[in-house]
């Protein structure tokens, strides 16, 4: 099996990636994350990822675009609709890469992240895959994330402190209050 994983982050993906590579799943992986605010913060996960693929030699594609505009008009006025509109620009493009470029399915990341809506991303990849007409490979990656957060501390990657939308920094910072 081939599958085209979005990557969210790097602190995200030790644990799937590992979890792929043992079962014998072929992976690539994919940095698009428009969502990512401020710049400087998108600039961080990116370089932190490129750190994890020169250490594990792993085969990532990246969408190295900041379209902020773009992701804005989408998600403002959204309220609690933000993540969905957010989790399907991602997996949406994904899976049209993943399709167009014969992988047998696609996956995310974000999968194994306890704060993200782990239904609503599963849903919102299973009508990706079906619009573009190829898998969405699902498995609960959760019971990782200790996992992940050790060894992304071992190999000294940035680590976020919010989701990466401009609202998951505000809401972040209100909390602080």
């Amino acid at each position: 099996m081939k599958l085209l994983m979005h990557i969210c982050c790097s602190n995200c993906c030790i644990y799937p990636l590992q979890t792929l590579l043992f079962k014998g799943i072929e992976t690539k992986g994919l940095w698009f994350n428009p969502n990512i605010h401020p710049y400087t913060e998108y600039s961080s996960r990116l370089n932190s990822l490129k750190k994890l693929q020169n250490i594990w030699k792993l085969d990532i594609e990246y969408i190295d675009e900041y379209p902020l505009d773009d992701f804005l008009k989408t998600i403002a006025g959204r309220g609690d609709k933000r993540c969905e509109a957010c989790y399907f620009i991602r997996l949406d493009r994904t899976a049209e890469i993943a399709g167009r470029s014969n992988f047998d399915g696609f996956t995310t990341s974000l999968l194994a992240s306890p704060y993200q809506k782990f239904d609503m991303i599963i849903n919102i990849g299973k009508e990706a895959g079906k619009k573009h007409g190829v898998e969405f490979w699902v498995e609960d990656l959760r019971q990782g994330w200790n996992i992940s957060k050790g060894l992304s501390r071992e190999l000294d990657l940035y680590r976020q402190k919010y989701c990466g939308c401009i609202y998951s920094e505000m809401e972040r910072n209100m909390k602080k209050k």
